[in-house]
């Protein structure tokens, strides 16, 4: 067999039924499904033991796995020559398979393979389509659309060879996972580079995220530990230099906006020692290792100011909780 689906999964519910049944439907059938199972509670392990389907391998957790521990476990597991990580809540096309194969042997050079894809909601109604990809790119290209908001990157729909996934030491152990992904496939691009066909051929599911339900002590570490990614990868080239210091601040103001915000909304007494301004400082503190001689400043975002005048008094927090409460719709936008 040439391929390999692999499906970690902890409680999947009724997706993984249609995850499962996506993939096992794929007209192209050189393939294998290695799922691993990380002490379900809601059926899934006996669901699975039960479909008695041969092209089927279910490792199971000898106990119960954080996600990175689960996910950690890919590394070690054998596989065809190609594999594909996907959520179990994700769908394929049962053309997706065949779409890949005929992008691999079209660019037989390239190290990461995707199709366009659209995003559904927890009931599979379609929210939108991927943004336009283009058909080929270099990992300094990637990145430029990354840091831009140019492009969709998820964790689905990627396809690698697993001697390459193997030789970059798996998918890095970042919190939640969090930007975990994307520092994988920018590696795997500077391998070679990316191939994309124009097809349309999976489902990504929005709903409940890991970024929407990730503790922010996570969300925090996750974000610090990528911006290290980018300072590492800003000097190994001129191309990654030039890409990060054109385009980091855009990024870093982004995920400083919606992080203090998520700050704002969390009572103190979960989120450690984190506040507002210390988190704005070290944006500032990003900002400059990778863009030097920048004029950011986050507190001049007005929403972003006025999450750190609220989050400096324990009585303004307190209040804004309560209104939140009451009102649900953003208050800081």
């Amino acid at each position: 067999m040439r391929f390999s689906f692999i499906l970690p999964v902890k409680n999947g519910g009724g997706y993984i039924k249609e995850c499962v049944a996506s993939i096992l439907a794929q007209t192209l059938q050189d393939f294998n499904l290695i799922i691993l199972e990380n002490c379900s509670t809601d059926g899934t392990a006996e669901w699975l033991q039960a479909l008695n389907d041969e092209r089927i391998v279910i490792i199971p957790a000898d106990k119960p796995l954080s996600i990175e521990e689960n996910w950690a476990r890919i590394l070690s597991v054998p596989k065809n020559e190609f594999m594909t990580m996907t959520g179990h809540d994700d769908v394929f096309d049962k053309n997706y398979l065949q779409v890949v194969n005929d992008l691999i042997n079209q660019y037989p050079d390239a190290s990461l393979y995707q199709t366009h894809f659209r995003f559904i909601d927890a009931k599979g109604n379609i929210i939108k389509r991927c943004r336009p990809m283009k058909e080929k790119q270099t990992a300094t290209e990637f990145l430029s659309f990354f840091l831009q908001a140019g492009i969709d990157v998820n964790g689905t729909g990627f396809m690698l060879r697993s001697k390459d996934y193997y030789m970059l030491g798996g998918i890095p152990a970042y919190p939640n996972l969090l930007f975990a992904d994307f520092e994988l496939w920018i590696n795997i691009v500077a391998l070679s580079y990316l191939a994309v066909s124009s097809k349309e051929c999976f489902s990504f599911r929005l709903h409940q995220s890991t970024t929407a339900i990730s503790a922010d002590i996570k969300m925090q570490a996750a974000f610090k530990q990528f911006m290290i990614f980018l300072q590492e990868l800003k000097n190994t080239n001129t191309g990654y230099n030039f890409v990060i210091t054109k385009y980091a601040i855009g990024f870093i103001q982004f995920w400083c906006k919606g992080l203090a915000h998520r700050l704002m909304r969390t009572p103190k007494e979960k989120r450690g020692n984190l506040s507002v301004a210390v988190f704005l400082d070290e944006c500032k503190f990003y900002a400059d290792i990778l863009a030097p001689g920048n004029n950011y400043k986050p507190e001049s975002n007005a929403s972003v100011n006025l999450a750190k005048q609220i989050d400096r008094f324990a009585i303004s927090r307190n209040l804004f909780l309560l209104f939140k409460k009451i009102y649900s719709k953003p208050i800081l936008s």
